[in-house]
């Protein structure tokens, strides 16, 4: 159960209890993806996601949770498919670093776009630390990515992180991403890499299903967006 104060988006999660399952971590990743995309002047802007390789959501990442001293949370990465569409998603772990915790907050959601093939490589390896290993941008916040710097455009991955509500552009500097075996086996039966599970070709678990929807939702092109409210405004009539 959570506490929901209300959202790439995400609620309002620093009330949302840590989930204990991968079902429930995939419905908090769906909503705070939701609230924050359905933020458009506050949220990740459209333009980027429809360049995105991959998307990875962590939803409350806790400080001083499980490690002493550190922060630690666990959430998914999906990445696009050859002939369009996403994958079924790959369990991820995520310590260390700063992820941009306010005062008397006690957990924040972190989402990351990978915007190209060197950043998907560099997330398919065992461990790799964001600002070491591969380039990382605090990522720009409304409707399009217009007003991005050159660092931004250039970082090979873009981050956002929310807490107590407030969502903004960070540099995950010092954040190690791991593949959270445990998290795959009880999604697909097998303790896998995030290589394997992406490469693998395995059906989108039933649980992950509206995580891909909310990411088909929002990560259209313009003439998607048009053929989706098309297709809306036909079903009201």
């Amino acid at each position: 159960m959570k506490g929901i104060a209300v959202v790439c988006g995400l609620v309002l999660s620093t009330g949302l209890l840590a989930a204990d399952t991968e079902q429930e971590r995939l419905r908090d990743a769906t909503e705070v993806l939701h609230e924050i995309m359905g933020t458009p002047d506050k949220g990740i802007p459209h333009d980027l996601l429809d360049k995105a390789q991959c998307v990875a959501i962590i939803p409350s990442v806790k400080k001083g949770a499980f490690i002493v001293g550190a922060e630690y949370g666990k959430g998914f990465l999906e990445c696009r498919a050859m002939g369009g569409g996403w994958k079924a998603p790959a369990a991820i772990q995520v310590e260390g670093g700063s992820f941009g915790f306010q005062i008397g907050g006690s957990s924040t959601d972190v989402v990351a776009l990978i915007m190209n093939s060197r950043g998907v490589q560099k997330l398919e390896s065992d461990k790799f630390t964001l600002g070491a290993d591969a380039s990382v941008a605090a990522g720009p916040v409304g409707r399009t990515a217009a007003a991005a710097t050159d660092a931004q455009m250039s970082a090979e991955i873009l981050s956002w992180s929310r807490t107590q509500g407030v969502f903004a552009g960070i540099a995950l500097n010092g954040a190690t991403i791991r593949p959270d075996t445990k998290g795959n086996e009880e999604l697909y039966g097998g303790k896998m890499g995030t290589r394997e599970v992406l490469e693998s070709h395995e059906r989108i678990p039933a649980a992950a299903e509206p995580l891909v929807a909310e990411l088909d939702r929002y990560s259209m092109h313009k003439e998607g967006h048009e053929a989706e409210r098309s297709v809306d405004r036909d079903r009201n009539h």
